[in-house]
């Protein structure tokens, strides 16, 4: 009885000793190779966290290798995985609020996003995601804009009778309530459709249009500069369970690498940006610049569409796109 005793003891300890172990462990999953912006954001919070020495080691899992794309919420908000970097409108599908982080005409340029985050706007987010036992650590959005495989983008009649790519499904209803033909599809394939004639114009994010070389196949490009049309919000969310669990110094550590990472990406997001047009403008593509008219203009067609049918669609949705747009 002695040695059972004994015995039973001995495991328990093990696994109390494993358990410490694996609680100063978190495990961190995005769906970008580790060149991408994203990736670096979770990198520099996990180098920040483990130079702060409070014994908290986060282990990154990029390029989809833990968890697929649009598969990463539901984990977190289920604390089978710690932390995440993506798009918050992945998850539109079970909090429909969520869908206004991609949403055109909301944001008008970087600057203007970093005052949304800080908002009570954002405050109403956070407190749904804290119904999923989520919470934001790093806020982030980044931008897009538009290429014409003939002509220029810049207002809503530049679009009539094309068929346009959108990046989203609110963008297709504004775009086509401009008297654009949708043609859907991932920004891998925008390049092979402008090729073969099968796409007029696109609209995607400035990473993508250089990643993807979209500059060899058109005349011009819109870039997201003082005034842009599409921003996504993609922000670094952790299980909140998981942050209450840790201690205070991790969670100052965590706190402080995210205020940091959070300067790095307005930063490298306007960067992103200024590159972009750099690369068209290398190709000899002409570079066309958005003005706050046609900002304007499109988000009177935004209000007929794709924001309506956001009202219709979301509980309380009036209330958190009228905050939204009170954000000057």
């Amino acid at each position: 009885m002695l040695k059972s005793v004994l015995g039973a003891a001995a495991i328990a300890a093990l696994l109390a000793s494993s358990n410490a172990a694996t609680a100063d462990e978190l495990r961190l999953s995005h769906q970008w190779s580790t060149s991408d912006i994203r990736h670096q954001v979770a990198q520099i919070v996990a180098d920040e966290v483990a130079a702060a020495d409070v014994d908290l080691d986060i282990t990154i899992f990029p390029s989809q290798s833990l968890f697929k794309a649009r598969e990463q919420y539901t984990p977190v908000s289920r604390g089978q995985l710690d932390m995440t970097v993506l798009p918050l409108s992945y998850a539109g599908g079970q909090r429909p609020a969520y869908n206004l982080t991609l949403m055109p005409g909301l944001v008008r340029n970087h600057d203007h996003a970093a005052r949304l985050v800080a908002s009570p706007f954002m405050e109403d987010l956070e407190a749904i995601m804290a119904e999923d036992d989520v919470m934001v650590l790093v806020h982030g959005y980044l931008a897009g804009g538009f290429a014409g495989v003939e002509g220029c983008i810049t207002g809503p009649d530049d679009v009539q009778g094309l068929q346009t790519r959108a990046a989203g499904r609110a963008f297709e209803q504004m775009l086509a309530g401009a008297g654009a033909s949708i043609a859907s599809m991932a920004s891998s394939e925008i390049y092979n459709a402008m090729q073969t004639g099968v796409l007029d114009a696109a609209n995607t994010s400035s990473s993508s249009f250089v990643s993807y070389r979209i500059y060899e196949q058109v005349k011009c490009y819109t870039p997201a500069s003082d005034v842009a049309l599409w921003f996504m919000y993609q922000p670094m969310l952790m299980n909140k369970s998981t942050f209450d669990g840790l201690n205070a110094d991790q969670q100052a550590a965590l706190m402080a690498a995210g205020e940091k990472a959070q300067a790095f990406y307005l930063e490298q997001a306007k960067a992103e940006d200024a590159a972009s047009t750099e690369a068209f403008r290398a190709a000899g593509v002409e570079i066309a610049e958005m003005t706050r008219e046609d900002f304007d203009a499109w988000r009177a067609i935004a209000t007929e569409t794709s924001y309506a049918e956001f009202v219709a669609g979301t509980p309380n949705g009036q209330d958190l796109l009228d905050k939204a747009l009170a954000v000057e």
